[in-house]
């Protein structure tokens, strides 16, 4: 580490808790994304919000990069290191705090994962419904605003959190929100700090809004003929109200892949919707019946019930390993990754028109959507060493960007912007920008936390 003063300095507070070895460093030196590694100076492995706030006033101090690293599944390149810089992992702050079942709430220490959540829950009677496929750390979660298959019923992580604790970059500890359902108490700071990508500061702890198990969870395949049908058979239900917690797409390409990888059976290589109701019973007879008959108008064919808690494990999880499914596909290669979403009623036309400008350009363009909030990703494997394939994906991605703003969309639906979608951000809110980098530099001024992440500020 080229700072001696701050490394002895850091080594002072973390004793053994900080990594100068260069496996350590490349482990942390990006997340799922498609750039290439950039390894930090160290890794440090902070236990208390007290160490947190330590470390970053010593950082801002010396004008040493950070950059927060939590389970390293983001895919926009929010978490490359800093070559000047340090890692900052959460990875020993994964403690459930408190839980209140009976006020539906709980705190959560930033690196716990959803999964480790719902485990922590199971007896509770209540759960975490907030769901992107990854098991992600819950402060990702939140710095990069995330959500997921079953936001169309649940929301998104804005929906869900009311508090957090931040550590600023001068050190001071803040605490925002709380455990109340509402509140009118002053500027929303819990909000500025949701999406912020860990540029304003790191989120050390989350209070989070839980939801009760539903009396009936009841799931199920349906297949189609074309991808268009499977779109307005989505687009239509949300259109009619129903309630339902998750519509799930897979087009034709997907699921093929995901048959091979994940093993499924009695499903077809076909466009496909995954459907999940959750309600009473009798609420959920209804709204099957209505989606049914939507789907019939739609061309789709009979549904195939997950009847069984196995089944209905394995057919999700098909879907959350669609990602790694398309990975799997080529020897050391990429994922670039889409994320637009637009109004519902301008679903079925973005997707159309993806589909028929990918098939143009001669890509393999894995498709899946939460079609019930109107975003959906296709997920491109590449090989990096092929400059060509890159450039048409590239190109690919800036139509689709284009035509989403078109239909009054947005450029990310829930991956955030990190490295890799700056320049999109400049189109969609060329007004905001500027707004954005004053508050950053209010709060930020010596550029320390996670610099060159949702835009360039100088």
């Amino acid at each position: 580490m080229e700072n001696v003063s701050l490394k002895k300095e850091l080594t002072s507070i973390l004793k053994d808790r900080i990594s100068l070895s260069e496996s350590t460093r490349a482990n942390f030196a990006r997340g799922e994304d498609t750039y290439d590694p950039v390894l930090s100076q160290a890794v440090v492995f902070p236990e208390t919000n007290e160490e947190v706030s330590r470390i970053l006033k010593l950082c801002n101090e010396h004008k040493v990069p950070v950059v927060p690293f939590g389970t390293g599944t983001s895919l926009e390149g929010h978490v490359v290191g800093n070559k000047d810089g340090i890692t900052l992992s959460l990875e020993k702050m994964n403690k459930v705090l408190s839980v209140n079942a009976s006020d539906f709430d709980c705190r959560v220490q930033a690196n716990v994962t959803r999964e480790q959540l719902n485990e922590y829950l199971r007896e509770d009677g209540v759960f975490f419904p907030i769901d992107p496929g990854a098991n992600a750390a819950l402060g990702g979660m939140a710095a990069t605003s995330a959500s997921g298959t079953m936001a169309v019923k649940y929301g998104t992580m804005k929906s869900v959190i009311t508090g957090l604790t931040v550590v600023l970059p001068n050190g001071d500890i803040i605490k925002t929100g709380g455990r109340s359902k509402k509140s009118s108490a002053g500027y929303n700071l819990t909000n500025l700090f949701i999406g912020s990508e860990g540029t304003l500061g790191i989120i050390t702890e989350v209070q989070l809004r839980l939801s009760p198990i539903p009396e009936s969870i009841m799931s199920a395949v349906c297949h189609f003929p074309s991808l268009d049908d499977a779109v307005k058979t989505a687009q239509e239900t949300i259109q009619y109200g129903v309630p339902i917690a998750r519509i799930e797409m897979l087009n034709k390409d997907q699921m093929e892949i995901s048959i091979n990888y994940s093993k499924l059976e009695d499903v077809s290589a076909l466009p496909t919707l995954f459907f999940e109701f959750h309600g009473s019973e009798t609420s959920n007879k209804e709204a099957i019946n209505i989606v049914d008959e939507i789907s019939k108008n739609n061309n789709g064919s009979k549904f195939k019930w997950a009847d069984t808690i196995e089944k209905r494990k394995k057919m999700w999880k098909a879907r959350w390993d669609a990602w790694y499914s398309v990975r799997a596909l080529i020897d050391d290669g990429r994922v670039y990754t889409t994320d637009v979403c637009v109004p519902i009623s301008k679903i079925t036309e973005c997707v159309n028109f993806a589909e028929k400008e990918v098939k143009k350009l001669g890509l393999r363009a894995p498709m899946v959507g939460h079609l019930g909030d109107g975003n959906f990703h296709i997920m491109m494997p590449y090989n990096p060493k092929k400059d060509d394939e890159y450039k048409k994906i590239k190109y690919f991605n800036d139509i689709l960007i284009d035509k989403s703003l078109e239909l009054e969309g947005t450029i990310t639906g829930e991956h955030g912007i990190g490295l890799h979608k700056k320049n999109y951000l400049l189109k969609e809110h060329p007004d905001n920008v500027p707004l954005m980098k004053s508050i950053k530099r209010t709060m930020d001024p010596n550029n320390i936390m996670n610099p060159g992440k949702i835009f360039d500020l100088n």
